[in-house]
């Protein structure tokens, strides 16, 4: 287990589009996992948000997702992401990559997400609304896609003070 130091924007590695993780992998998977936990609770106290993380973002190159919200956690092995209709939102994301740096963009309102579990266990879940692009934004990870990339227009982006830690 081990806080891990999370990736920030302008970093190369964040572009790259992750690999599957087998079965035979999972040992090192697990490690993966336990070290996304530790990381996004030490992230949460000192920024005070986060609630999933991508394994890219410290610098794994695994299709990996740590999902943490009330103290309980869901882990998503080379997950698959499917929009169930064509209805966006509009949203002002954030990201632990940047933190106090937020991005206007749409997000689609409703997916189901196609995971294995730490168990190898094939699992599915419908998401909608703040749960739907939150893992949209995760999955955008493992794609090599940030938010940024994401933004409406030119004029999408504002500082949080409160976020950034830095104010």
């Amino acid at each position: 287990m081990a806080i891990r130091e999370i990736l920030l924007l302008g970093n190369e590695n964040l572009y790259k589009v992750c690999k599957e993780i087998s079965k035979d992998e999972m040992a090192k998977a697990k490690q993966i996992v336990e070290d996304l936990h530790d990381t996004i609770i030490n992230f949460r106290e000192k920024y005070g948000f986060g609630r999933a993380i991508a394994a890219p973002q410290i610098n794994e190159p695994f299709r990996i997702i740590y999902l943490n919200i009330d103290n309980d956690s869901t882990v998503f092995i080379n997950p698959r992401l499917v929009f169930v209709d064509e209805e966006k939102f509009e949203m002002w994301d954030d990201c632990m990559s940047y933190p106090g740096l937020e991005v206007k963009l749409y997000r689609y309102k409703k997916c189901k997400i196609y995971y294995k579990d730490l168990e190898w266990n094939d699992c599915v879940l419908d998401l909608e609304g703040d749960l739907s692009e939150l893992i949209q934004h995760e999955y955008d990870h493992l794609d090599g896609i940030l938010a940024v990339q994401r933004a409406i227009d030119d004029k999408s982006f504002r500082i949080n003070k409160m976020k950034s830690g830095c104010f």
